[in-house]
């Protein structure tokens, strides 16, 4: 049997002109209200998926590594690792992951992998007995970034990765032999090159976690993309295939919408996308 579970990490608040991108104030105001300095509230939610005898989780959020400094530029609003937290309600540790899965390696996505933050001590790799798995691609965009997205990885965590001798870099196909033949693999280029979206199968149809392709449900609006986004149209061609694929009987996690975890992909008669069966939190499904 499957369970899935959704984890809350670190929540954010960024700027909400960046996150809507080419979206004016006036439409995105509607669906997130910004504060006085015109940022968003955003979470950073993980996916724990238990099965036969494992624990697998996608992704760790922004986790709590920055310094109080960077924190503060970054709009991190906890002190604490707030998914260490999350899996303890759960009745685990980080200890009892077993592999955990990273759509990319951008630190909103990655950098809950490392200890909260100490002064005068080096970072730290959780997750002891964990494989980490990414896309090859990603990996090396990671270790070779564009200046324009630089900025966006942690170098120490990946020699810790690179040293820890757990890493599994996937190549670009649609299924994992170490994740099974019931998980299906899509890509994405338009965020960031071999971003990794798993699609989980389950009773009642799959549910996809979406990364960056589609970070939040107002983002299932084509149109739609961030100012983060490496190839805008590339990637609302991307989220139009992944949202066709789902049409009436997929689901979505989000990872960085503050109120909505998981929601059924619909269609309607001209063709715009929307959301039915929402819900803040998924607790042990199963169906």
């Amino acid at each position: 049997m499957r369970t899935l579970t959704t984890l809350a990490g670190n929540s954010q608040k960024l700027d909400g002109g960046a996150m809507f991108g080419n979206a004016p104030k006036s439409l995105w105001q509607r669906w997130m209200a910004a504060d006085e300095q015109n940022r968003i509230d955003l979470g950073c939610r993980a996916l724990l998926v238990q099965e036969d005898a494992r624990n697998i989780l996608i992704e760790t959020g922004i986790g709590a590594f920055f310094s109080p400094e960077l924190k503060a530029r970054y709009g991190v609003q906890e002190e604490h690792h707030v998914l260490l937290d999350s899996l303890a309600n759960a009745g685990l540790n980080d200890a009892d992951i077993d592999i955990v899965l990273l759509t990319h390696l951008h630190f909103d996505h990655a950098g809950g992998l490392l200890a909260p933050w100490a002064a005068n001590q080096p970072p730290r790799l959780l997750f002891p007995n964990a494989r980490f798995v990414t896309g090859q691609r990603q990996w090396q965009r990671a270790c070779n970034p564009h200046p324009r997205d630089r900025a966006s990885y942690i170098p120490e965590l990946l020699k810790l990765l690179r040293e820890s001798g757990r890493l599994d870099l996937l190549e670009e196909t649609s299924s994992s032999e170490l994740l099974g033949d019931d998980w299906r693999l899509h890509w994405s280029d338009g965020h960031t090159p071999g971003q990794l979206l798993p699609e989980i199968a389950m009773p009642a149809g799959p549910v996809v976690f979406a990364g960056d392709l589609i970070p939040a449900a107002p983002w299932v609006h084509l149109p739609l993309t961030m100012g983060y986004d490496r190839f805008p149209e590339g990637l609302i061609e991307e989220k139009e295939q992944l949202l066709d694929h789902l049409v009436n009987h997929g689901r979505l996690i989000f990872t960085h919408d503050p109120q909505v975890a998981v929601g059924r992909v619909m269609r309607d008669d001209v063709g715009r996308y929307s959301l039915t069966d929402v819900s803040a939190q998924v607790c042990a499904l199963t169906e």
